[in-house]
């Protein structure tokens, strides 16, 4: 192959590799990302390892929106561009306030909503979230041991309804507030509610807007359920998805 071939056959492989990473950083700013559970916060929905399509367009884009964390690089800003409120009950990928670390909660309360936790219950704006009657199971913790929890279907005041464990009464956030959400900030739970560092935590609290990376919508990966009769499997969560 002669050196000025081999330039050229170079230089092509280098367009399009090129324009591949292009086609990438367009697609995962814009579109769709993916996220993987590192914790149990967000059990019995979301278990350690299992993998999440995030829709980046579902609430507009901010610094955050830009991929290999490259935000971070940007100033701070106040405004999402094509930007839209979550709704309560979604659940949202977002950049920790505190730690910058990359997160996944639900949402429980929008700018002005009054939070309380009483004895384990969620209360917005004065309103108690319905719960149904708890469900005692014996289930694998990540990553050995187990533990008993109760598993309860929590209806928001908006009409979402989502699972959610109860692990211990008395625990340690279930009393909180009241607390009313500041402006341009939102409030964040985790499912599992003994055992998740959320807004009510003070190494946490209110997220703001310009945070939110986007909404996860789809459990594309999951770790298969190993039988033992005497543990629970965690729920179907394969290609099921996040909001109804």
């Amino acid at each position: 192959m002669t050196e000025r071939r081999w330039r050229t056959e170079a230089i092509e492989w280098a367009k399009t590799l090129g324009g591949a990473f292009l086609a990438y950083v367009v697609f995962t700013t814009v579109a769709f990302a993916q996220f993987r559970i590192p914790s149990e916060s967000m059990v019995p929905h979301l278990e350690v390892g299992d993998r999440v399509t995030v829709s980046k367009f579902a609430y507009g884009y901010s610094r955050h929106s830009l991929p290999f964390n490259a935000g971070f690089l940007l100033p701070p800003s106040q405004h999402r561009l094509f930007g839209s409120l979550p709704r309560r009950g979604d659940v949202v990928v977002f950049i920790h306030p505190r730690t910058g670390d990359t997160m996944i909660k639900r949402l429980i309360g929008l700018p002005g909503d009054v939070i309380q936790v009483i004895d384990g219950e969620l209360h917005i704006n004065g309103e108690r979230a319905a719960l149904s009657e708890p469900v005692t199971l014996l289930r694998r913790v990540d990553p050995e041991g187990r533990e008993y929890a109760e598993r309860m279907e929590e209806t928001l005041p908006s009409g979402v309804t989502h699972s959610i464990h109860n692990l211990t009464d008395g625990g340690h956030f279930d009393a909180f507030g009241p607390y009313t959400v500041p402006e341009g900030q939102l409030f964040f739970m985790g499912d599992n509610r003994d055992n998740s560092l959320d807004s009510r935590w003070d190494g946490m609290g209110a997220v703001p807007i310009e945070n939110l990376i986007g909404r996860a919508e789809l459990v594309y990966a999951t770790a298969m359920c190993r039988q033992d009769p005497t543990v629970a499997c965690p729920m179907p969560r394969w290609m099921r998805p996040l909001h109804h």
